[in-house]
């Protein structure tokens, strides 16, 4: 496979490696990667395997997705990397941070990652993961169906570059770039790759999250909090607020 499509910017020695959620594409992150240049820091946002403009071709386990991170990053000083990723993200973050991959970042932030999921919700999505991809006759249907998925329905407004990459034209019509496998990666226990971390951990959720509770992120992370009205997709609704976890 060729390497992960991955938009980067900003100058400086620090990193901020910044990494979607299923469905979506690096392209949530405009808005946090903004205030991370402000900063005076560098950051990159992959699209991960089988998402936006990387490759679309298997296996989507999320030990896959981290080995993919480790090779985009292996040219960095891993002292000087900070990975905030956002649910499924933060699991492939925490996943790169337990050590397996190669040389570990020097810090970790989640934001919004399911630590629970029960049987039926495990099965529902392996079961999405053999589902041939739909395909749309329009191209508006296909963007309206991608931002549900993502979860950017109602956070913004058809067109805008937050949900750059998440549609491709193909015969017959237009599908989401997603390639219906990556569900296949639910399965493992969520809590366990939370628990191999071996670098600082700061965990977040909105408190709008439906995914996720304190208390569930408490047991990993004592210090763990609820960013005050904000949805699953915090960093896209506020994104400043979620640049602060970085301080």
């Amino acid at each position: 496979m060729t390497g992960l499509y991955a938009e980067r910017g900003g100058q400086g020695a620090r990193l901020i490696v910044l990494l979607h959620g299923l469905g979506a594409t690096g392209a949530v992150w405009q808005g946090v990667a903004a205030g991370i240049e402000a900063r005076g820091h560098r950051w990159i946002a992959p699209d991960f395997r089988g998402h936006g403009h990387s490759p679309a071709e298997g296996p989507f386990g999320f030990g896959v997705h981290a080995a993919d991170l480790a090779r985009l990053l292996a040219d960095e000083d891993p002292s000087q990397i900070t990975v905030l990723g956002h649910s499924f993200g933060g699991v492939v973050g925490a996943l790169l941070a337990g050590g397996l991959f190669g040389p570990v970042p020097s810090r970790l932030v989640t934001l919004g990652v399911k630590q629970v999921w029960s049987a039926d919700e495990i099965a529902g999505a392996q079961a999405m993961a053999t589902r041939p991809g739909k395909i749309f006759a329009t191209e508006a249907e296909a963007w309206d169906r991608y931002a549900k998925v993502s979860g950017l329905q109602g956070l913004v407004s058809p067109g805008e570059s937050a949900l750059a990459r998440g549609v491709r034209a193909v015969e017959g019509g237009f599908a989401l770039a997603m390639a219906p496998g990556v569900f296949g990666a639910v399965g493992p226990s969520i809590e366990a790759i939370l628990r191999g971390v071996q670098v600082p951990l700061r965990m977040a959720a909105g408190s709008g999250d439906p995914m996720v509770t304190l208390e569930q992120m408490r047991e990993i992370d004592p210090g763990a909090l609820l960013l005050d009205a904000l949805p699953h997709n915090a960093h896209v609704a506020a994104p400043e607020r979620v640049l602060a976890l970085l301080d």
